[in-house]
């Protein structure tokens, strides 16, 4: 990462833009390089500015956020998308950290704890604490559970049995630090398996791996 995290705010209200750029200017190593207004004008400033971050509004008219982020997130050497809400657990947030969003800000977040999170996510670390993690996978509608368990247990039979426990335990929210020292290896061995199954699983950060643990409706050894 470059000391300098290059951040392009996307929302469709220019007050809320305005907002968020002026907060940023606070911070020494952030730049704001581009503001958009929506989805279609994000991929394009994207394309022009290659920020390192973005923060991404959900309901704007056009493309909405979720689909810009299922966009970016689909490209080669994509940016770190950050949504934001302002609830603070929904089915719009779900689907963007499917498609791969590192995680998501309220909008009234206060502005030393968003510098920290745009930081946070620009060298690739979930921007969502255990337990909003866990407050958010309760909130994964039912409708189709058991179809799509047995298609996330097919998902995590493709790792070796360490793996699949690392994985189990990203499920239930512990850090690297935690999951070492639960399964008695080294945090260089636990980075190790989390890089593995990323790579195995087709997916872009620990988040989308612990949904897909809560789908499976699995749980890490007591």
């Amino acid at each position: 990462m470059a000391d300098t995290v290059r951040v392009l705010v996307v929302d469709d209200d220019a007050v809320v833009r305005f907002g968020l750029t002026m907060m940023l200017r606070g911070a020494p190593d952030v730049e704001v390089v581009a503001e958009a207004g929506d989805g279609a004008e994000a991929i394009a400033l994207v394309e022009a500015h290659a920020p390192d971050v973005v923060l991404m509004d959900i309901r704007m008219p056009g493309m909405d956020g979720l689909t810009a982020t299922e966009t970016l997130r689909r490209r080669p050497d994509p940016p770190q998308v950050v949504v934001l809400t302002t609830f603070d657990a929904d089915a719009h947030v779900l689907r963007a950290l499917r498609a791969g969003a590192a995680g998501f800000l309220l909008k009234d977040t206060p502005p030393e704890e968003l510098v920290v999170a745009i930081r946070q996510a620009a060298e690739g670390r979930p921007v969502l604490s255990p337990e909003v993690m866990r407050r958010l996978i309760d909130r994964v509608a039912e409708g189709g559970h058991d179809t799509r368990a047995q298609a996330a247990r097919r998902r995590l039979g493709l790792l070796a049995e360490r793996e699949r426990q690392v994985a189990l335990e990203i499920g239930a929210g512990r850090s690297n630090a935690e999951i070492a020292a639960r399964q008695h290896i080294g945090l260089a061995t636990v980075k190790t398996h989390v890089s593995a199954i990323l790579t195995k699983l087709d997916l872009n950060n620990r988040v989308q791996v612990a949904l897909l643990v809560h789908d499976a409706d699995l749980d890490a050894d007591p």
